[in-house]
């Protein structure tokens, strides 16, 4: 009885840690999206500016110097005047310290006021805009941008 006992716990043990064993963390910045509050439709934004831990501390580290030409050259994503949208992430294994959201009309910077449900509303005013969503994090910082048409 004593070594069917022994013997059941060890397998247990040898499942357990098998599982823990077994799992795929991911230490890169998530994808951010953002989707209209009304909708199901997303639309992904492209990373610019990365300075993040990731696996065993090594630091992932992406530079990009001219932040809004890039965007600009990104393509169009279009959305109504008013419209409030959430920034969504695909993964959340890190603490959020900091999130904000800017949009660039030619070179004046404005900032969305960003709600606790992580949601902003765009302006009124119909044109091209560049938005940048800036994420501080415990892992480190990340940057997002998109070429925005309000409409």
């Amino acid at each position: 009885m004593k070594h069917s006992l022994r013997a059941l716990v060890c397998l247990f043990l040898i499942f357990f840690l098998t599982g823990c064993i077994g799992e795929d963390y991911d230490f890169t910045p998530p994808t951010v999206t953002l989707m209209e509050t009304d909708s199901v439709d997303s639309v992904e934004l492209t990373e610019t500016n990365i300075d993040w831990r990731g696996e065993n501390g090594k630091p992932l580290e992406k530079e990009t110097k001219e932040v809004v030409d890039f965007a600009r050259k990104q393509k169009e994503l279009t959305f109504p005047s008013g419209q409030q949208v959430d920034v969504l992430f695909d993964s959340e294994d890190f603490a959020v310290e900091e999130l904000r959201a800017f949009l660039w009309l030619g070179n004046e910077k404005l900032q969305l006021d960003m709600e606790e449900d992580r949601s902003f509303t765009f302006p009124k005013g119909r044109g091209s805009y560049v938005l940048e969503i800036d994420l501080q994090t415990d892992r480190g910082s990340a940057q997002y941008v998109g070429n925005i048409v309000i409409q």
